[in-house]
């Protein structure tokens, strides 16, 4: 009985511990297969499978024809197993020439048996690829896991064209800057996979399964910008940053009537199928689209812009008529014009001489209210919204802080900082029946198979003047390059109309005197006007740094060559270039007898009208120009090139003397007193320029009601 009790007991104590181990199981079992199943599954997965990442050819860009200027290249990814490499030092003595790479880099690959896959060169081509599966061939159990997949590569056919524009993509084909950036997510496309079954050392089964899912390659970005013209472009860009020795140079051509970027140049550049990755801090200059990121004073450009909206407003008459004693002053301000004098001139004289007194006198008619309406309706101080990544919206002081002075400053273009794009853009306005468009460079987005997802329609942003007025300044900017500083800008048997400008250069906020931005803004043909061409030329390297020299030249040359493109026939079918001639050098002669020897050779003459000896000329004595074109007399006194830095006069109204006297001294400049009290008044007037050492005379009052 008693062993009888102890048997139970014994099968008792056996089931319950097999009971236990039973429910331990189920637990286990429930947990893999409930919440570590999708883990555990995949682990197995990877291991008796291997999958690889079937690439997106990455879509093309193109301009508007159709042509191709951006295009993925077939390239091969050079990978090896290093579980089935047995002499890793050998085999990496052996791949490197034909990789042109490091033997220790790929040996250190390749000695990590962790791994059952590694990468040992992108973007090879297939003349590496041949000679490596020759070397495989010749050498089967040294090279044992070199193997290929296919790669891409992003080519440029065209090379240095539209360099900054089209941007970069680093090695995994991802957009870096521009088009390529903004547009990245539609050129890629979508990825697909391509899945094998392989054994422990990660070899093809023979008969193992396969799972392949189709990548989505890319869509076609097609541009509003044309080859033939770009072309055109990059060429006169080239021999002008040259000729002139500019910093950089930019150039846009733009459809006047539709807003459609037909060009964008900015050199220097670089070639996008081999940029200078070894210089980042280069690479990122070069990358950067200036004609859209970078402000600057426009200068005498702008008069076009103040011209129209006094005309359209009706503060200026066509006869109205002006004086020009060589400067004008703004409350205690004294504004220079760039010649001695002009005397008496019209509107429209006023216009072709560039007349800086003139278009002081418009803006403080029109007053800042009325002004700045004009400004914001030509699209100034806010981003145009065009395509292109890291756009600026430009600098204009608010209305409710500006001074009569910076108004006036405003009118012939200084104070007021803009984009080349938003300067075209409101010039085109000015000429093309008063519309502000919105300018663009994206013509459609395509789908891989070529079908239209999105299409870019001209739009309207503003209408700031009527079209009334937009003729009346057809008429006057054609004018200037018949008659005016916009002679260089002409072109035989086309009417062109346009502006010449000169900009102030800043460096570390100072104004640095005598070097410039020399610029042109032309439209042809003048009645009609069918494109604009916008070209800058900074810090050129000559005597005479003037836009009319450095940059209408070349816009002609644009302007002579891209019309006929877009079919526009000269006027007169018979009119041809004008004869070459060659300069004469005038240098030592009096201004009288310059022009004299110039007129001899069919040329005319523009002059700084500082002293009656002209010191410096441009071009150069022996140059070939255009019969009727223009050569600028220089006749200052002393170093043409030598930089003199300028800064700009504080305002120390309302302040006491010991702060007017700190902010004085704070600028280089030097302070000189009378009476007692705060700053009342002060010569030079805030804003204006002096330099280091100059003398700021302030007068001090005791405020109303204190003694």
């Amino acid at each position: 009985m008693r062993g009888t009790i102890l048997i139970r007991k014994r099968l008792l104590a056996m089931l319950a511990v097999l009971t236990l181990l039973f429910c331990l199981v189920g637990v286990r079992i429930g947990s893999l297969t409930l919440f570590q199943g999708e883990m555990l599954t995949e682990r197995g997965v990877k291991q008796w499978t291997r999958e690889g990442i079937v690439s997106p050819r990455r879509g093309q860009i193109q301009d508007r024809t159709g042509s191709v200027l951006v295009l993925s290249a077939g390239a091969y990814a050079v990978t090896a197993n290093p579980r089935l490499i047995a002499d890793p030092a050998a085999f990496a003595k052996a791949v490197a020439s034909a990789l042109e790479t490091d033997a220790e880099r790929i040996r250190a690959r390749v000695e990590n048996k962790a791994y059952a896959s590694v990468i040992l060169k992108r973007q090879a081509s297939r003349e590496t690829v041949d000679l490596l599966r020759q070397m495989l061939r010749e050498q089967p159990a040294l090279l044992q896991g070199l193997s290929f997949e296919e790669d891409s590569r992003r080519w440029y056919p065209k090379g240095a064209f539209l360099t900054q524009v089209l941007g970069l993509t680093n090695i995994d084909a991802q957009g870096q800057s521009g088009l390529e950036s903004r547009y990245d997510t539609l050129l890629q496309g979508k990825a697909g996979s391509l899945r094998r079954e392989v054994d422990a050392r990660a070899r093809l089964l023979p008969d193992g399964k396969t799972a392949y899912v189709p990548p989505e390659n890319g869509g076609t970005v097609r541009l509003t910008v044309d080859a033939a013209i770009q072309g055109i472009v990059e060429k006169a860009m080239r021999e002008c940053l040259e000729v002139n020795g500019a910093k950089a140079v930019q150039c846009i051509v733009m459809d006047v009537n539709t807003g459609a970027i037909l060009a964008l140049c900015m050199k220097p550049d670089y070639d996008p199928n081999d940029p200078p990755r070894d210089d980042v801090e280069k690479l990122q200059e070069l990358m950067r689209i200036t004609a859209v990121t970078d402000v600057y004073e426009p200068g005498s450009t702008f008069k076009m812009i103040t011209c129209a909206a006094a005309l359209d407003c009706g503060a200026a008459a066509l006869s109205d008529t002006f004086n020009c004693s060589g400067s004008i002053t703004v409350d205690g301000d004294r504004i220079r014009c760039w010649k001695n004098s002009h005397g008496h001139e019209t509107l429209t004289q006023g216009l072709a001489n560039s007349c800086n007194p003139v278009f002081v006198t418009l803006a403080l008619r029109m007053g800042a209210d009325t002004f700045y309406r004009y400004l914001r309706a030509f699209g100034l101080g806010v981003r145009t919204g065009i395509e292109l990544p890291g756009e600026s919206a430009g600098i204009l002081i608010r209305a409710d802080r500006v001074k009569n002075v910076d108004l006036a400053r405003i009118g012939f273009g200084q104070s007021v900082a803009v984009t080349p794009l938003q300067l075209i853009t409101a010039g085109c306005a000015v000429v093309n029946g008063g519309r502000l468009m919105r300018p663009y460079i994206v013509q459609e987005i395509l789908d891989e198979n070529g079908n239209v997802l999105e299409r870019t329609q001209p739009r309207v942003a503003a209408t700031p003047i009527h079209e009334e007025t937009s003729a009346v300044m057809r008429r006057l900017l054609e004018n200037v390059v018949e008659n005016g500083g916009g002679r260089n800008g002409a072109v035989a048997g086309y009417r062109v109309a346009g502006k010449t400008g000169t900009a102030q250069v800043y460096k570390d906020g100072r104004v640095v005197s005598n070097v410039h931005i020399g610029s042109f803004l032309g439209f042809a043909p003048a009645d009609q006007p069918r494109i604009a061409v916008l070209v800058t030329v900074n810090e050129a390297q000559v005597p005479v740094d003037y836009g009319s020299v450095t940059a209408a030249p070349f816009a002609a040359q644009i302007l002579e060559e891209a019309l006929p493109v877009l079919g526009v026939p000269r006027q007169d079918p018979k009119a041809t270039q004008a004869p070459g001639v060659s300069v004469p050098d005038v240098v030592g002669m009096t201004v009288a007898e310059a022009k004299k020897a110039l007129a001899e050779e069919m040329l005319l003459a523009d002059t700084d009208g500082e002293s009656p000896v002209v010191t410096a000329q441009s071009p150069a004595a022996g140059a070939q120009m255009r019969a009727g074109g223009t050569v600028m007399l220089y006749t200052f006194q002393g170093q043409p090139l030598e930089a003199v830095e300028l800064v700009t006069v504080p305002d120390v109204r309302g302040l006491s003397m010991v702060e007017a006297g700190r902010r004085i001294r704070q600028r280089g400049l030097e302070m000189e007193v009378s009476g007692s009290g705060l700053a009342a008044r002060q010569s030079p007037a805030a804003g204006g320029y002096a330099k280091p050492g100059d003398t700021v005379k302030v007068t001090f009052e005791l405020p109303q009601g204190t003694e």
